[in-house]
């Protein structure tokens, strides 16, 4: 526990440096604005009101929802407040301090939360595991609504199509790489992919005007390029935690990855790892372009430090102490490898603007997927949410979570309908307990 939180106050201390000095940032929103406040044109107070207007909701919704279910730390809860905390404080010293401060004591009160709900009769946990059920198979659909969205729906049906032919193909074992099987979904979800670029790159070769590539970036790339220490230090240590597996990364692998660690079924990551690459994929046009353009990059990169820390990581060196040495090792060139290519990527996605616009598409479809798989997941785990020696299906439990669920809705949705579900979940199976106690149950 004291190694968790040593390393976790260091990288959050370095996350809140690189936000102090308006190097790099979590928040996509925050990061155009950052040259107002680095170049002296937006004073600390008015920088820091933005920030913390744009990443409140998000830190006490997906943040903590996220970890509540998982218990796996993740990047809304401890980076989107060292965003805060950086431009907060007036010296660097105290930025750093703040970020410790707040890497230490998240840490500690999630650790005691869920040792807390650990000693419940009701074991919530467990049935928390059958949220990820339908994430991967959900999200392996994303390409198509994005496809039916740009290219409309001849070509979303076409895809479609060779998506569920493909995986079934998978499933069935009639595909296979070497005689070794293919994960069904992942096979899906590169097919789907790869359909989106062809259509994207196949309208943007018909078109006469492209852009020529100037180097209107070059003091911006320079600029990121000169912060590649402490940039690279932050990418390895978020692959060291991710190795470690006390965090997950996105939206995609914090309920799939909680399960893999709680069951051992290692060969589900190699799926996980793909759902997240083609996920950093799509948020590459995002972060690229708003990095080009304020000189300011993502706090942890394009997001491949994710799936090179839990899934390459051990792959290739195994886990032990020389395998966290290497995760972070290999975070670190992978940040190294993203900012060489900066420029270079930055110019492939101006000669194909319809690859930036897929890249809306895609994140559109992927939140869109993920709620829907999220809310299916979370009811299945309340239905199991039972007291002990009790069988069947828990129709009280559902009817807690369809309330709270329906009362967001119903008051605009104060909470995202991504982080809603997983929260009315988790609602539902503290209210379990206490109804359970007072034996109404």
């Amino acid at each position: 526990m004291f190694i968790k939180l040593g390393v976790v106050a260091v990288l959050c201390a370095l996350t809140s440096l690189a936000s102090h000095y308006g190097r790099a940032v979590f928040h996509d929103g925050i990061r155009p604005i950052m040259p107002e406040y680095y170049q002296g044109r937006m004073k600390r107070a008015e920088m820091s009101s933005v920030a913390f207007g744009l990443s409140a909701g998000f830190i006490v919704s997906v943040g903590f929802a996220f970890t509540l279910s998982s218990n796996l730390l993740n990047p809304w809860l401890l980076f989107l407040p060292t965003d805060i905390l950086g431009v907060v404080a007036p010296y660097s010293w105290l930025a750093a301090v703040l970020g410790a401060g707040w890497g230490i004591g998240v840490t500690a009160f999630f650790g005691a939360l869920n040792t807390l709900f650990k000693l419940m009769p009701v074991n919530m946990l467990d049935a928390l595991g059958a949220l990820s059920s339908p994430v991967i198979a959900g999200f392996a659909l994303f390409p198509v609504l994005a496809i039916f969205s740009q290219f409309g729906w001849k070509k979303g049906a076409i895809t479609l199509v060779l998506e569920l032919i493909a995986r079934q193909l998978a499933a069935l074992k009639i595909i296979t790489v070497g005689g070794t099987p293919i994960y069904a979904e992942a096979l899906e979800m590169f097919i789907g992919v790869l359909m989106l670029i062809i259509f994207a790159i196949s309208k943007d070769m018909g078109a006469k005007d492209k852009a020529s590539g100037e180097n209107i970036f070059e003091a911006n790339t320079r600029r990121i390029f000169n912060s590649l220490p402490l940039l690279m230090v932050i990418g390895g240590l978020v692959a060291l935690i991710s190795n470690m597996k006390w965090f997950a990364g996105s939206e995609v692998d914090f309920q799939l990855l909680s399960q893999i660690y709680a069951t051992g079924n290692k060969g589900q990551l190699i799926s996980v790892a793909a759902a997240d690459f083609v996920r950093g994929l799509a948020f590459l046009p995002l972060i690229v372009t708003t990095s080009l353009a304020s000189g300011v990059y993502g706090v942890v990169g394009l997001t491949f430090v994710y799936p090179v820390g839990y899934w390459l990581a051990p792959m290739l060196f195994g886990e032990g102490f020389f395998g966290h040495i290497m995760a972070f090792v290999l975070g670190a060139l992978t940040i190294l490898a993203e900012v060489s290519a900066l420029r270079l990527v930055g110019v492939g996605l101006e000669k194909f603007p319809s690859i930036r616009e897929a890249s809306d598409n895609i994140r559109t479809s992927m939140n869109n997927v993920l709620e829907i798989a999220l809310l299916v997941g979370s009811a299945m785990a309340v239905l199991n949410m039972n007291p002990p020696g009790v069988q069947g299906q828990n129709w009280l439990a559902f009817a807690i979570f369809a309330s709270l669920y329906m009362i967001n809705e119903t008051l605009g949705r104060p909470i995202i309908r991504l982080a809603s579900s997983p929260l009315a979940a988790i609602i539902t199976g503290i209210l379990v307990n206490i109804f359970y106690l007072i034996h109404l149950m």
